[in-house]
């Protein structure tokens, strides 16, 4: 075991601590381990200096990963795979003939109306598995006990359950970034892709070097006063009876209690900071109850605002594939019908070989992502004049 003498520093910390000298450079690598991937086997003893090292304790590495993504997973089912969607269209009104008897006249009351019902069927599915294989035999010869080496083979259990949450949890975001990049692609009139920056600067008459620009957009107080009203106001005008708000033009409506609402973590913790902080009715600018994302697409290599809020990915056409990239994205508001995951199947094979003594799993997950364009979904976004 190294051992260093540090009684300069402890008392060069001390004069720093106590306000007798000013801030030095300290050498802290003498203090800190860092540890090393494999175990020095000349590691001996500080008295005879051949006794080797043993080990004291062990850590295992085996925090659970629960994730943290929309809550849009749906169900599963055993037989079948399709997911089917029947709708039926709001009838017209035709004249109340009983305000318009004419003698003589015959009324039918045996014509038939047929509804107007469609149906939507979604039979795709997404796949992948991880393997990973155990011994104990093999590694019983690193451990003390019994205990230990449960504990090791819960840590390596755990690092699939880990794995399998980071890329269902991408999977399920990626739902949600083709219908953004949909809806962003395919609203030319604003309707349902909302430019929260430039309504701002239409509505204050800011223009050309008085226009507010992305990069101070969330610092901006009277900016996020107007941004979280129009993300209120898109609450009620959803429970409204309306067509404008799907890219089907279907009559549609969405109760606050089928509305899921998605905020960038940067744009809901701006207004907490800039508004709720510093407002005394702060219910009256607060942002409605939410989930958070800390990106849609990725970090990047440093969670920057353009990397957090942009989404580059190609989507399904008539024609074929394209490629959409927007950036800004503050958030999301959607029916629970118009994406989700379904038909969700997890399930562990299992194959032991007896000749080298070990087993493998194969941790497989099948599901069904959907997006439906007939029902209700709004983008918040910013974006300068000359990007809108």
């Amino acid at each position: 075991m190294d051992v260093n003498q540090i009684y300069e520093l402890v008392n060069t910390i001390t004069e720093e601590t106590t306000g007798k000298t000013d801030l030095v450079k300290e050498d802290l690598s003498n203090i800190v381990d860092a540890g090393k991937e494999l175990f020095s086997a000349v590691a001996v003893d500080n008295y005879v200096k051949s006794l080797v090292n043993r080990i004291g304790k062990t850590i295992f590495v085996n925090r659970a990963y629960n994730g943290k993504i929309p809550s849009v997973v749906m169900d599963a089912w055993e037989f079948g795979s399709v997911l089917q969607k029947i709708q039926c269209d709001i009838p017209e009104a035709t004249e109340n003939e009983s305000w318009e008897l004419q003698d003589g006249a015959s009324y039918d009351p045996n014509i038939f109306y047929k509804p107007k019902v469609s149906a939507k069927f979604f039979n795709s599915r997404v796949t992948f598995e991880i393997p990973l294989s155990f011994t104990e035999k093999q590694v019983k010869e690193s451990f003390n006990s019994a205990t230990e080496l449960n504990a090791f083979l819960s840590m390596l259990y755990n690092s699939v359950e880990k794995s399998m949450t980071v890329k269902t949890d991408s999977l399920v975001m990626r739902c949600i970034n083709n219908m953004i990049a949909n809806t962003y692609d395919n609203d030319a009139v604003g309707n349902r892709a909302i430019n929260l920056l430039k309504g701002y600067n239409t509505v204050n008459g800011f223009t050309g070097a008085d226009a507010l620009t992305v990069d101070k957009a969330l610092t901006n107080s009277e900016f996020l006063r107007y941004a979280s009203m129009q993300v209120a106001l898109y609450i009620d005008r959803l429970q409204t009876m309306s067509t404008i708000f799907n890219a089907g033009g279907k009559e549609r409506f969405t109760p606050r209690d089928m509305l899921h609402i998605v905020l960038l973590s940067d744009f809901a913790q701006a207004t907490k900071t800039y508004l709720d902080s510093d407002t005394f009715h702060n219910e009256l600018v607060s942002l409605p109850n939410s989930e958070t994302v800390a990106y849609w697409q990725g970090s990047g290599k440093g969670f920057n605002f353009t990397d957090v809020s942009s989404i580059n990915v190609q989507i399904a056409t008539d024609n074929g594939k394209k490629d959409v990239s927007v950036s800004g994205v503050l958030g999301v508001m959607f029916d629970r019908d118009s994406l989700g995951v379904s038909n969700l199947d997890r399930r562990v094979t299992t194959n032991y070989n007896p000749k080298a003594e070990f087993y493998s799993n194969w941790y497989k997950f099948d599901a069904g992502y959907f997006n439906d364009f007939n029902e209700n979904f709004i983008v918040f976004y910013i974006a300068d004049d000359n990007q809108a």
